[in-house]
């Protein structure tokens, strides 16, 4: 182990909107990828509505249609990653949380066919999934922006024997805890599409509420790009054959020429490899055998 100075590097943007219906999430996402330069792709299970404004900004649509299983949408960004895009929206996840076919009801389904209805049992098998499905944002190459629908979130409470509901605020509608895995969230109101954050790692969105614009997205593409770059993968060096051949040669008796074989095998990685290796072994074994 080593501790080493810590340096921002380069990165990918992980960024979430979050907002009522209509506040404007899929607009300023689109207006984010413009800005940020490079082919966009968008994951759509708002029934097309990403479309509707594909005079802002060129891209490519996927619509994705229920079940909006964990699966389904992981499927859809590993496409997008082959397809080579360098910016991808998805618009919105909060279908894989409590859409049709979603978490929540997959939940439900398995508690009833597996577990008696025993939904904490049945969470065992769905957080997995939800699990990977966040991986998939997080280890991917490309920039993602997801959306999220929010509601307000009330509570009840008790003032001078009185009984009132008040306003906690806007909340996501994803699994609790799902805006940590992002590096940036926006939280977007009606009003003039402005946005606040309720998270944010890059110190971008301090001050006053920000109006979402093409530059916005170029001004986080900047951020991204500032990081120290990523040092070249450190090249492996692939173990001679014909040095672990002579190796298991030089070998003093069968049980050390065998041990050696198994070691050498371990090294390498191409069947035609091993097969060489294991006959070295065989070699040993007859020349032992006949010396004998």
């Amino acid at each position: 182990m080593e501790f080493k100075k810590a340096v921002r590097k380069q990165a990918r943007l992980r960024l979430a909107l979050s907002g009522p219906s209509g506040s404007g999430k899929t607009y300023g996402a689109l207006l984010l990828a413009k800005g940020m330069g490079g082919r966009t792709a968008v994951i759509d299970t708002e029934r097309g509505s990403a479309s509707l404004y594909s005079h802002i900004h060129d891209f490519d649509a996927l619509d994705l249609d229920p079940p909006y299983t964990p699966e389904r949408f992981v499927d859809a960004v590993h496409a997008a990653e082959r397809a080579g895009y360098d910016v991808l929206v998805i618009d919105s996840i909060t279908h894989e949380w409590s859409g049709g076919g979603g978490c929540l009801e997959l939940v439900d389904e398995i508690a009833r066919a597996r577990y008696k209805g025993n939904s904490w049992s049945a969470w065992n098998d769905i957080t997995p999934r939800h699990r990977a499905f966040l991986d998939a944002i997080l280890r991917s190459p490309m920039h993602i922006i997801a959306t999220m629908r929010s509601k307000t979130e009330t509570a009840q409470t008790e003032e001078n024997g009185r009984k009132k509901v008040v306003k906690l605020g806007m909340k996501a509608e994803q699994r609790d805890g799902s805006e940590y895995e992002f590096t940036t969230v926006l939280d977007i109101v009606h009003d003039g599409h402005y946005a606040t954050p309720s998270k944010d790692r890059t110190g971008l969105f301090t001050g006053d509420p920000h109006q979402i614009t093409e530059a916005t997205g170029a001004m986080l593409l900047d951020w991204l790009n500032s990081g120290a770059a990523e040092p070249p993968p450190t090249p492996v060096k692939k173990p001679d054959i014909g040095k672990a051949v002579e190796w298991i040669g030089k070998a003093n008796t069968i049980e050390e020429a065998e041990q050696r074989g198994k070691v050498a095998a371990s090294k390498f990685e191409d069947a035609a490899d091993i097969v060489q290796v294991e006959m070295a072994v065989v070699a040993y074994k007859e020349a032992a055998m006949s010396e004998a």
